[in-house]
């Protein structure tokens, strides 16, 4: 699962705000703001708010890297062509 640190770095790599992000996911500017608070995070969101939100942005071009021992990330794929 996603945490809140990627969540906001995936923001802040597509330059999106809050409210971006809230337009692309259809979800409550509180619901995205929870999700991004390291207190609370999306694990306290339900599976499918966290999957509208990982999707979002991934469909923007990020990319989630998983935590395998050296801390979970984030980055923009590669254009392609």
């Amino acid at each position: 699962m996603i945490d809140a640190s990627q969540i906001r770095a995936a923001r802040s790599l597509l330059g999106w705000s809050q409210n971006d992000l809230v337009a692309e996911t259809r979800l409550s500017l509180t619901t995205v703001r929870r999700m991004e608070d390291s207190a609370i995070g999306p694990g306290r969101s339900s599976a499918e708010n966290v999957s509208v939100v990982q999707k979002a942005l991934e469909a923007a071009g990020v990319q989630f890297i998983p935590e395998n021992g050296g801390g979970a990330g984030v980055r923009l794929a590669k254009p392609k062509g």
